[in-house]
């Protein structure tokens, strides 16, 4: 196995990410649907050896073990690979974590049986290479499953509601996450090494406020807790405002649910 680097130009993005540390898994708590419905697509088998690409705080990859698959997770972010390790110790499950990049990964060609990624791979700065690297160290006849978000859902719009304060992108900027949530895009990038099939599917993100959706999000999603931390307090206070008032479109008699596509994409290995 090689030794994990984490490459220049993601070097950013790693920070940005591990900035929401153990409160990271709240947010996976608010897609915890959509990943259980990737883990059973994929439907790991005992014994099997499994990657959770991108595993955040090891939500999915938990879920796999709990199936009795031999499980790695893997994460650009050091603080969120630290988080996971905590979480699995506590809950008595086996699982080896280690930091890595998914342009890069610091495995062998074939090494594992299957590859699953929920809402991680899709936002590697460089998509053409991720892909590869997820075919790399897929084993053929072995099989992966994405839940990625659709580039017209309420994730997107969410990111828009942010983008709107962001510093302007490099140029060229790179290509936007949300295409993985394009069958014709994952096709492009994956359909020379699998079989392709794919499933829409809705998750639905509740909260018990459109605050409560600003105070998850502002301390355990790195991109939102970051951008907030960038900006002078007026600004601050501005994106807080507009983080709400787009939650709270979602208002119910109960608190706030907003409606989320994906796309799942399962694929075989040729």
């Amino acid at each position: 196995m090689a030794t994990a680097t984490i490459q220049q130009h993601n070097e950013r993005p790693a920070a940005v990410w591990s900035s929401g540390g153990k409160a990271y898994e709240e947010i996976s708590r608010g897609i915890a649907d959509a990943i259980e419905h990737c883990v059973m697509r994929l439907n790991p088998q005992p014994g099997e050896r499994i990657l959770d690409l991108s595993t955040g705080t090891g939500w999915t990859s938990r879920l796999v073990a709990r199936r009795g698959a031999t499980v790695t997770g893997v994460d650009i972010a050091a603080d969120l690979i630290a988080a996971a390790r905590e979480r699995a110790a506590a809950e008595r499950l086996t699982i080896d974590y280690e930091v890595g990049d998914a342009e890069s990964l610091p495995f062998g060609d074939g090494e594992f049986d299957a590859v699953i990624s929920t809402f991680g791979v899709m936002f590697a700065t460089r998509q053409e290479a991720a892909a590869g690297e997820l075919a790399r160290v897929c084993r053929k006849g072995g099989r992966i499953a994405l839940a990625t978000w659709t580039p017209n859902g309420n994730v997107f719009e969410m990111f828009k509601v942010m983008k709107t304060y962001m510093a302007p992108p490099p140029t060229p900027a790179p290509r936007s996450p949300f295409e993985w949530g394009n069958a014709d895009r994952v096709r492009e990038l994956l359909s020379s090494a699998f079989q392709l099939q794919f499933e829409s599917s809705t998750s639905f993100y509740r909260e018990p406020s459109a605050e409560a959706a600003w105070q998850t999000f502002v301390t355990g999603y790195g991109p939102t807790r970051m951008l907030a931390a960038s900006l002078d307090a007026d600004k601050r206070e501005m994106l807080h405002k507009d983080f709400v008032a787009f939650h709270d479109k979602f208002r119910t008699d109960l608190g706030t649910c907003v409606p989320r596509d994906y796309l799942i994409t399962v694929g075989k290995r040729v």
